[in-house]
């Protein structure tokens, strides 16, 4: 009997699965044993800092050793963490820490097989293709970014031929890259193919010319054969953990591979999907992209992470973490304050509840996760199982293709920012940035509404000036761009940094 073992193989100390094949397996014979596993999304307030998350992936292996204690057949699907920023002291890792470990953390943190390297020479092969394009008389611009996973401030504004052609390009990291997205919400190879075809490489006599057009594209397929496997590891405890993909959040979709999530609902009875920064970044998307356009599960529960010091401390702020919570219970997900105590705040446990009682929320989870792991977490979890055991699989959500650009930003201002639409600014000189976006895409043949709708923002803040008071706070529309292999839209909004430099370590 073919199972998912005839799919797997030993990639170092690692396994990798070709979760293409399994899947088509899967769909060619519906007979075949299948589970049909439970998303649940793991999120998080805002950070007070961008450089510094709330402890996502530490509770999210800590909740599967939990789950997985209490004898339900649980896994995580993570994101890889960009080894130029992460590793080098910028932001949190992708294993955990403590208890609340992954199994080889060097190994995650610093390119686990490689698959960052193989999109980045991928997309850098392709810029290539249209640096030759501009020579042979194909393109006479530009658009795809070149892509480096070690960021460098020298590479945000480069030239190529200088002297001669002095064609402009630009530097972006590999996590906030097209090629990355596409392969984060491909289902094939043939999709990835075909998607990398509708690539915009640049312009002719201003139109749009595609990758299609003139590049045979095996060329890049056969660079991510291994890529676009998922990696299998598991917690320090011996809990599954699937690991692929890592768009950032702030500035591109922030949410795992959607055919690694598949997978793992094919396999397992509970599947924890952690997405980037907070519930209004990354969980943002997994909603209103992954699942509204891409057709992912929409989540049976959410846990909301937030740590005792960014919850309370500052008044200013106190309002954005009930704010996450009320939301996601609006949308029928059944959200679970989780706190993760930081060494010497236990005694704040009793303070807490009480806070969490007059704001009307779900029993909060609480425990130091670094120190105590999963076992912190197995007494704590009843409501939680209740809800993944006993409630329903949640309904399909509707789309919002052909919405027009600046209303589904007002859509999203207002319900996953809590500003209204007469609040939603637009910069001087969005409107002509839209018109480019649209005149780009209309020579291309397709609809600028029909692309999914990606909000490029700061990690830190939810609007212009979250310290404003509520009635005050607005939303500033600045500049849009296409990626249409990837049937994305951005939009830039409030502040953000899009290739940030790492810290001494």
């Amino acid at each position: 009997m073919t199972t998912i073992e005839d799919f797997t193989s030993q990639y170092g100390l690692v396994k990798k699965i070709d979760a293409f094949g399994y899947m088509k397996y899967l769909a060619e014979n519906p007979d075949a044993p299948r589970k049909h596993g439970k998303v649940v999304l793991v999120t998080a307030d805002t950070p007070l800092k961008a450089s510094r998350g709330e402890g996502k992936t530490t509770t999210t292996i800590a909740l599967i050793d939990a789950l997985n204690k209490r004898g339900i057949d649980a896994t995580a699907v993570l994101r890889q963490p960009s080894m130029g920023i992460t590793a080098a002291g910028s932001k949190g890792g992708a294993s955990g820490g403590g208890k609340a470990s992954l199994t080889h953390p060097e190994l995650i943190d610093w390119g686990l097989c490689g698959e960052m390297g193989a999109i980045e020479a991928a997309q850098n092969l392709l810029v290539s293709f249209a640096e030759k394009a501009v020579d042979e008389g194909k393109l006479d611009e530009i658009l795809v970014p070149r892509v480096s996973e070690v960021p460098s401030r020298s590479l945000r504004s480069i030239a190529v031929d200088y002297g001669k052609g002095n064609v402009k390009e630009k530097m972006v990291l590999t996590p906030t890259c097209e090629l990355m997205q596409i392969v984060v919400l491909s289902r094939s190879m043939d999709e990835i193919a075909d998607r990398v075809s509708k690539m915009i490489a640049g312009t002719k006599d201003g139109k749009a010319v595609t990758f299609g057009e003139f590049v045979d594209l095996w060329r890049i397929t056969g660079i991510l054969a291994d890529a676009v496997k998922p990696a299998l590891t598991e917690t320090v405890n011996g809990s599954p953990v699937y690991v692929h993909g890592g768009p950032f959040a702030n500035v591109s979709i922030g949410i795992p591979t959607l055919i690694a999530v598949e997978m793992a609902c094919a396999l397992h009875d509970v599947v924890i999907v952690e997405a980037g920064y907070g519930t209004d970044a990354g969980a943002q998307k997994w909603l209103d992209i992954a699942c509204r356009e891409y057709g992912a599960q929409w989540p049976s529960a959410a846990i909301v992470v937030t740590r005792a010091s960014t919850w309370r401390d500052d008044a200013e702020l106190a309002w954005r973490y009930p704010f996450h919570v009320d939301r996601l219970e609006k949308l029928d997900i059944p959200a679970f304050p989780l706190i993760n105590l930081w060494e010497g705040e236990d005694d704040q446990i009793p303070e807490l509840r009480e806070t969490a009682a007059k704001l009307e929320f779900r029993d909060p989870i609480i425990g130091n996760l670094y120190r105590d792991g999963g076992d912190g977490l197995a007494d704590q979890i009843d409501a939680f199982v209740d809800v993944l055991t006993n409630g329903s699989m949640p309904p399909a959500q509707h789309s919002h293709k052909g919405m027009p650009i600046i209303d589904n930003a007002k859509w999203v201002a207002e319900h996953a920012y809590g500003v209204p639409a007469e609040r939603v600014l637009l910069k001087d000189g969005f409107l002509d940035s839209l018109a480019e976006a649209n005149t780009l895409c209309q020579s291309a043949s397709i609809s600028l509404d029909d692309l999914a709708f990606v909000a490029v923002k700061s990690p830190a803040t939810m609007t212009d000036n979250d310290r404003a008071p509520e009635d005050e706070r607005t939303v500033t529309l600045k500049k849009v761009e296409v990626h249409a292999g990837a049937g994305l839209v951005h939009v830039n909004l409030t502040t953000s940094l899009t290739t940030p430099m790492p810290k001494i370590v």
